[in-house]
């Protein structure tokens, strides 16, 4: 069950790191907040929304990055590369660990999924040759079960994209089953069914910086009730 032991407890400025205040990362008010204050990573699942821009992709890439991981996706030991987008942030943080554990990780990052498969086909006495041969949703959901095992700290950009209702429900179940076995887990996500896990923290990004959100209280929930209930109304706005 959840303890105290999560892996992570905290990101934080590394000390002497300088930072260009005019760079488009540094002038969103979440990454703003995290370099002045640093930011507590609770246990269990902790999903990051928020609008287009807001920064939660650009986090959980950092969080990825700062913890040694490929910041497009796999281990810390994965080497594959298409073309460096992310910010530097996570050059600029570290990670407060918790002590005496080993701890598994693993970074699934739904845009860059193609180049992962395919640098896990490539590698010497390679198992994972099948993931191709998938749907994306499928290859997704099949890697997730082969490198998310157990304790350790877990990180997911927009799991939601290739994932039908069906396969996003499957995920709430083995996101569940993870912190039932001590994983940490941190979602990019702008899924309201996804969010909807009981127990797991909820972290909102925007013009006020980060702060907690229950998910009656998410924009995304609201939008989504409102839009199922009377569509016609939504598509009559925008014409």
């Amino acid at each position: 069950m959840i303890g105290d032991g999560r892996p992570i407890r905290r990101v934080e400025r590394a000390a002497g790191t300088e930072v260009d205040p005019a760079a488009w990362w540094a002038k969103i008010p979440a990454m703003a907040a995290i370099l002045e204050h640093g930011l507590n990573l609770p246990a269990g699942v902790t999903f990051l929304v928020g609008e287009n821009g807001s920064g939660k992709s650009t986090l959980v890439e950092a969080l990825a990055a700062a913890h040694g991981l490929n910041p497009e996706g796999g281990s810390r030991d994965a080497r594959h590369s298409s073309r460096v987008t992310e910010s530097p942030l996570g050059d600029l943080l570290k990670v407060v660990r918790t002590p005496g554990r080993q701890v598994n990780s693993y970074f699934l990052r739904a845009e860059t999924m193609h180049g992962l498969y395919t640098y896990l086909e490539n590698l010497p006495r390679a198992i994972d040759t099948d993931l191709h041969d998938r749907s994306h949703g499928e290859g997704f959901l099949e890697l997730l079960d082969r490198k998310f095992r157990g304790y350790g700290f877990y990180l997911m950009d927009e799991p939601e994209a290739p994932l039908s209702f069906t396969s996003t429900l499957g995920l709430l179940v083995r996101l569940e089953a993870l912190r039932d076995k001590g994983a940490q887990v941190v979602i990019a996500t702008h899924s309201p069914l996804l969010t909807a896990l009981p127990g797991a923290t909820i972290l909102e990004l925007g013009p006020h910086g980060i702060r907690r959100a229950t998910w009656d209280e998410l924009e995304i929930v609201a939008h989504w009730r409102r839009f199922l209930d009377h569509p016609d109304a939504y598509l009559r706005a925008l014409r």
